[in-house]
């Protein structure tokens, strides 16, 4: 299966993108890990801007969505909620097809932001039919390098976790 892997942040050594970098060189079997981590490229959504052509960022973005077989999103918490840059490229699918019965997963690479997350869900849920509350996967990485991130989620359990998370959202996705 051919996962994209959304990173909510924009921020150039964010944790999130981090995490999901370590995911995708540790992704191993039927299961690739692409990484989205270009949330800052897109232009500000605007119904106007929908008409044909599209942005040039914003077609890739809904090229690389189309296709995947599953969208796993993970992001910080800025101010308790979602970071506008997420909240952004998410508008940009919303009237389009790429995202209705996408499966969506979550991932966090904080051992906080749950008031982000709650409202991600409610997001998500409401954007996708395949939105999988149940599938979800925490690490806490905070204040680690993008090196530190990769050597903790080497380790064989972090591995194994990581495993886990990748087949329970393959079989999700192939229902």
């Amino acid at each position: 299966m051919q996962f994209l892997a959304i990173s909510g942040s924009a921020r150039r050594l964010s944790t999130n993108t981090a995490m999901l970098r370590a995911i995708s060189e540790i992704a191993e079997g039927d299961h690739a890990v692409g990484v989205f981590d270009a949330i800052g490229d897109l232009p500000v959504f605007s119904p106007d801007l929908e008409a044909p052509p599209l942005p040039v960022a914003v077609q890739d973005f809904a090229d690389r969505v189309r296709c995947s077989d599953g969208l796993i999103i993970a992001s910080p918490e800025y101010v308790r909620a979602i970071p506008g840059g997420l909240k952004n490229a998410i508008d940009w699918l919303v009237s389009r097809d790429e995202i209705i019965e996408k499966p969506i997963a979550l991932m966090h690479a904080s051992h906080r932001g749950d008031d982000m997350l709650a409202q991600l869900r409610i997001v998500l849920a409401t954007v996708s039919t395949r939105f999988s509350g149940d599938l979800f996967l925490r690490f806490d990485l905070m204040k680690r390098s993008p090196a530190e991130i990769a050597d903790h989620l080497n380790q064989p359990a972090n591995r194994g976790a990581v495993a886990g998370f990748l087949q329970g959202f393959a079989a999700f996705c192939s229902r």
